[in-house]
């Protein structure tokens, strides 16, 4: 049987986030997750760990619809001058509300060839799909969680299994939409001496065709804590 390990929310997109005991799935996903991203002022860009590493190294915190970050050198802030100022480039805090773009590298080796896409209006997810995203525990090995950004860290396994069922977890179900293609994201370095390691995403590449974890989206809004069981609907 599959439980709720950890949770994890991620205020700001790319930023380090927040290990809770409980959330609250809503019809965008966990609370405030991903619910701000940092613009690029000049490219209109939403920036991501993909172009940008160093974003890893400052953390957020959400509390009633607003995010504090905290910068790699301890100050907090929530300030367009000092993100701008340790960024190195004119950039602005932006809550969710319209369609971010963001890129992604086809060459993760030399960091080569990128592309770029829109995601959904109403969070800076990737993707409409990717509301609420798990992993269990044996799926990741021992690998670090942090690497892969998930909302639910699973005791068990089998959650491949589960694309195209509906699940429930505590108040909230889910439905389980496609495995979670996984992207240079996955081999940068973070704080907690993780570093950057491109075998993991080539282990996933050639192992799990690219793919790690499930994404979700809420259907039934809902609170979900650290011990829930997950049951199919």
């Amino acid at each position: 049987m599959l439980s709720v390990a950890t949770i994890w929310r991620y205020p700001v997109k790319s930023l380090q986030g927040e290990r809770l005991n409980a959330a609250t799935a809503t019809a965008e996903g966990v609370e405030g997750d991903r619910s701000f991203g940092i613009r690029d002022v000049e490219t209109g860009l939403i920036l991501t760990a993909r172009r940008q590493p160093e974003l890893l190294f400052a953390s957020a915190a959400w509390s009633a619809g607003a995010v504090m970050i905290t910068l790699p050198d301890g100050r907090t802030t929530d300030s367009d001058g000092d993100l701008s100022n340790w960024l190195g480039r004119p950039v602005e805090l932006t809550a969710a509300g319209s369609a971010g773009t963001y890129e992604n590298p086809m060459d993760i080796e030399n960091e080569a060839d990128w592309v770029q896409w829109s995601g959904p209006d109403s969070s800076f997810h990737d993707s409409g799909r990717d509301q609420i995203s798990l992993v269990s525990r044996t799926t990741l090995r021992d690998w670090d969680e942090r690497r892969f950004r998930q909302n639910l860290i699973l005791e068990g396994d089998g959650e491949d299994e589960l694309v195209g069922s509906t699940i429930s977890i505590g108040g909230a179900e889910l439905h389980v939409t496609k495995l979670v293609d996984r992207c240079v994201m996955v081999t940068r370095p973070q704080p907690g001496d993780i570093e950057r390691d491109l075998s993991v995403l080539k282990t996933i590449n050639k192992e799990r065709n690219n793919c790690l974890g499930v994404a979700t989206v809420v259907t039934t809004a809902g609170p979900i804590s650290v011990g829930d069981s997950l049951q199919i609907a």
